[in-house]
C-alpha cells in the first residue's frame, strides 16, 4: 500500500482557525467591557456617596463614634504612612540587595534553585497567612504587642518576596553585553553591578518596589490578625512638639512611635462599614477614595520614575 502523500495529511483551514480567532478576541473585549463596567459603577457610586464628606477636615480629624459627620481619618493616614514608610525601609534594601545576590553572584546549583523556587511559592502565600506569622512571631514570640513595628515587620515579610522577584526580573533584563563590556575594560564585578547593570535596571526595580508598597498599604487581613485598633483618637508617637527638640526629641518619639498601638486607612474603612448608621457608610466611602487616591498616586510615581529613567539613559 502507498503512503499518502505529505500534503494530504495537512489540512490547514485557515478560516475556521481565523473565526475562532475572532471570537476569543470578541470574548476577551467583552469580559474586559463586563469588569470595567461594573469597577466604573462601583467608582460612580462610591463617589457620590463619599464625595461630600472628602473634605480638607476629613483628613486633618480623628474619627468620632457619637458624631460621624465631624469624623476624620488621620490616625489611619497617619499609621498607614507609618507601616508603609518602615515596610519600603526594610524591605527595599533587602529585597534587593538579595535580587543582587541572586541573580549577579549566586552560583547556579541547587541551593539557588530551591531558594528562588521558595521565593516565587512565597509571593502567592496569601496575605492572612503572613498575619498568623507575625502574631506568632512579632507580637508573642518577640513580644512587640500589637505596635507600629510588629505590623511593619509582618508587612516587610508580606512583599519582600515580590520585591525580590520584580528586582530580579529587572536585573536580568540588562543586556549581558553590557556586563561584558565592563568586564573587558577592567572593571570588577561590583563596579559592573553599580555602575552599570544596577542604574539600568532601576525602572523595573522602582516599579516592582512602589508596586509592592501600594499592595501594602491597601493590605486588611494581615493587620487583623495583628490586633490593629479599629478606633484610635491618637497618632502613633503623639505630636513632635510635645518632645524636647533636637536629635533626642526625635529619637525619643520615633521610639514611642514604634511601640505605640496604632489603626490603618483600610481597618478604618472596615470599622465604618461594620457600623448600622449611613453616615458611617458615606465615611467609609470617603475613605475609600482617599485610599485609591493614595494608591493612584503610587502608581504614578512608579510610572513617572520610569519615565524619567528612560529619557535619562537616552
Amino acid at each position: 500500500m502507498s503512503a499518502a502523500p505529505a500534503d494530504a495529511l495537512f489540512e490547514p483551514r485557515i478560516d475556521a482557525r481565523r473565526r475562532r480567532s475572532r471570537l476569543f478576541a470578541g470574548a476577551c473585549v467583552a469580559v474586559a467591557a463586563f469588569t470595567m463596567t461594573v469597577l466604573a459603577v462601583l467608582l460612580i457610586d462610591i463617589a457620590h456617596d463619599g464625595w461630600p464628606y472628602l473634605t480638607r477636615s476629613f483628613l486633618t480629624r480623628y474619627p468620632s463614634v457619637l458624631d460621624p459627620k465631624s469624623g476624620g481619618m488621620l490616625s489611619g493616614i497617619a499609621g498607614s504612612i507609618w507601616i508603609v514608610g518602615l515596610t519600603a525601609l526594610l524591605a527595599v534594601p533587602i529585597g534587593v540587595g538579595a535580587a543582587l545576590w541572586l541573580e549577579e553572584y549566586a552560583p547556579q546549583n541547587r541551593l539557588t534553585r530551591f531558594i528562588r523556587l521558595n521565593i516565587a511559592n512565597l509571593a502567592g502565600v496569601p496575605s492572612i497567612v503572613y498575619g498568623i506569622l507575625g502574631l506568632a512571631i512579632f507580637v508573642r514570640w518577640l513580644h512587640l504587642g500589637r505596635s507600629v513595628a510588629a505590623g511593619a515587620l509582618t508587612m516587610t515579610l508580606l512583599v519582600l518576596p515580590v520585591v525580590i522577584i520584580a528586582s530580579r526580573e529587572a536585573l536580568a533584563a540588562v543586556p549581558n553585553s553590557i556586563r561584558q563590556a565592563a568586564y573587558a575594560l577592567g572593571a570588577t564585578r561590583w563596579q559592573t553591578v553599580r555602575s552599570h547593570v544596577l542604574p539600568a535596571a532601576l525602572p523595573g526595580i522602582m516599579t516592582g518596589v512602589i508596586l509592592s508598597l501600594s499592595r501594602a498599604i491597601g493590605e486588611t487581613a494581615p493587620l487583623i490578625m495583628l490586633g490593629a485598633l479599629t478606633y484610635v483618637a491618637f497618632v502613633p508617637g503623639g505630636a513632635l512638639s510635645d518632645y524636647p527638640s533636637g536629635a533626642g526629641g526625635l529619637l525619643e518619639w520615633t521610639q514611642t512611635a514604634l511601640t505605640d498601638q496604632f489603626t490603618a486607612m483600610p481597618i478604618q474603612v472596615f470599622n465604618w462599614t461594620s457600623q448600622p448608621q449611613k453616615d458611617f457608610h458615606d465615611l467609609a466611602a470617603a475613605g475609600i477614595m482617599a485610599l485609591l487616591g493614595a494608591l493612584l498616586t503610587m502608581n504614578a510615581v512608579a510610572i513617572g520614575i520610569r519615565a524619567w529613567s528612560q529619557r535619562t539613559r537616552t
